[in-house]
């Protein structure tokens, strides 16, 4: 196979497989090394990037790869599939997000101690949408189940991993600006490359 195959190849499966790969298993199937299927998905990353395609190559962590939709086409995207029925998340599902991905793994308890309400139903709702998911037990007395993000919530929320968290505090030491203070963005109706 020459290099065009190659990444004809990697496009191919990583548009049936649908979800992260290794990069040793994408070179396993290919029968070449790591380093080589790494770089065939740089320039296949290139590539999409330099025709402003509608498909972008995500990576997550060191060594996982997805195809994906582009963000900039993501209005267009949800209105072919419909997905207005999909109810949007609540505050609540938010606030339980933001204390996983900030703290992770925590337990429930935990999660009930930082909100200060409890969060039973969020929890089960946003185990249903995929979004985070069981990573075992933790050590401490009645053992309860841990909670963690997936790499669903990283792709829903534009991530490639827990590290593209905005930071929780200014880094200066300075108080967070009020929700009056906050800039705006101005709205409009033009998309923007991104």
């Amino acid at each position: 196979m020459n290099e065009a195959q190659r990444i004809g190849a990697l496009e191919a499966m990583l548009f049936a497989h649908a979800e992260p790969v290794e990069v040793a298993r994408l070179a396993d199937a290919l029968r070449i090394s790591p380093q080589e299927t790494e770089e065939l998905l740089k320039n296949l990353q290139k590539q999409y990037d330099e025709k402003e395609s509608g498909f972008a190559l995500m990576r997550f962590g060191t060594d996982r790869w997805q195809m994906t939709t582009r963000p900039y086409y993501g209005e267009m995207v949800k209105r072919i599939l419909d997905t207005r029925r999909n109810a949007p998340l609540s505050p609540a599902a938010l606030e339980v997000l933001a204390v996983i991905a900030y703290n992770q793994p925590v337990s429930r308890s935990f999660i009930e101690q930082v909100r200060g309400v409890d969060s039973s139903s969020t929890v089960t709702k946003l185990l249903e949408k995929g979004l985070i998911e069981e990573a075992g037990r933790l050590d401490l007395p009645g053992k309860p189940v841990a909670f963690q993000v997936t790499d669903n919530f990283l792709r829903v929320f534009g991530l490639g991993g827990l590290q593209d968290l905005p930071p929780l505090h200014d880094e200066g030491g300075a108080e967070p600006l009020s929700a009056a203070e906050t800039p705006q963005e101005e709205t409009t109706e033009q998309l923007e490359w991104k």
